[in-house]
């Protein structure tokens, strides 16, 4: 049975499906429940701190099991702008995403500099290093630039603070190959095979999930989970079309709702 009239739904995972390396209330549940209503599943992440198989890994380590093509993270988006160009890249990654990239380093001066969580390797050498290649005309790829991210043991500061730093000292604008670049979800919307207003984005930050839905033109979905607690207090956000509690209350939403326009 098709869910109402949309065809699509692209979900968040770290706050959305997951959080603190559990998975939340009847995620797999709803999950099951939104693929036996007919719709095509994306699972939407800015983590960039793992390459995608080590992702696909660890929801499958907590009890999710998803297919490759249905993930969609920014160190993939980032392979497919270095393949567009003669990349000669200099990396500001974990070293567990390095490999995934390395195919796109030279000897050659760099054409791009790509940040990501560089937690693992930082320190002033290497911020110094993509400093220079940015003054010298490189261009400055960012992952994603979130503030912060959540983990068991609190708050922690996230890619987007490396990124402002090289903005500012170099007077230069980062591209954005995660959420919430429109680009990105553009990748996700054709992988699907059909048009945005047929797509719903669910997700827990509405700076990043949210910004991105709307900006492509989707129907929006926040949680009360993740993020959402946060960000309550702050003004200035994208508003989503729907709010519910969490991901377990998805599919009875959609199932009961149509497209704007149309008679439910």
């Amino acid at each position: 049975m098709l869910s109402g009239a949309y065809r699509a739904v692209l979900i968040d995972l770290d706050g959305t499906v997951h959080a603190r390396g559990q998975l939340l209330p009847q995620a797999v549940e709803a999950i099951g429940e939104l693929r036996a209503q007919g719709l095509r599943l994306r699972f939407l992440t800015n983590t960039d701190s793992k390459p995608p198989a080590a992702i696909l890994a660890d929801l499958a380590g907590i009890g999710l099991d998803i297919d490759a093509a249905e993930l969609f993270t920014p160190v993939a988006a980032a392979r497919l702008v270095l393949a567009a160009s003669d990349a000669s890249a200099l990396l500001v990654v974990s070293d567990a995403v390095r490999p995934v990239l390395a195919d796109f380093t030279s000897d050659r001066p760099p054409t791009h500099v790509v940040v990501g969580d560089c937690r693992d390797v930082l320190d002033y050498p290497l911020l110094d290093c993509a400093f220079r290649a940015l003054r010298a005309g490189a261009e400055l790829i960012a992952l994603q630039r979130g503030r912060y991210f959540k983990r068991a043991d609190g708050d922690h500061l996230d890619t987007g603070a490396v990124v402002a730093a090289l903005e500012y000292a170099t007077r230069t604008r980062a591209r954005l190959v995660g959420k919430p670049s429109p680009s990105f979800f553009d990748l996700a919307v054709r992988s699907v095979g059909c048009l945005p207003e047929l797509c719903v984005v669910v997700g827990d930050d509405a700076a990043t999930d949210i910004a991105g839905g709307r900006a492509i033109g989707a129907r929006t979905v926040q949680v009360r989970t993740g993020k959402y607690a946060d960000q309550r207090a702050e003004s200035g956000l994208p508003q989503p079309d729907d709010v519910i509690d969490g991901i377990a209350d998805l599919p009875a939403l959609l199932a009961a709702t149509s497209r704007p326009g149309e008679m439910g």
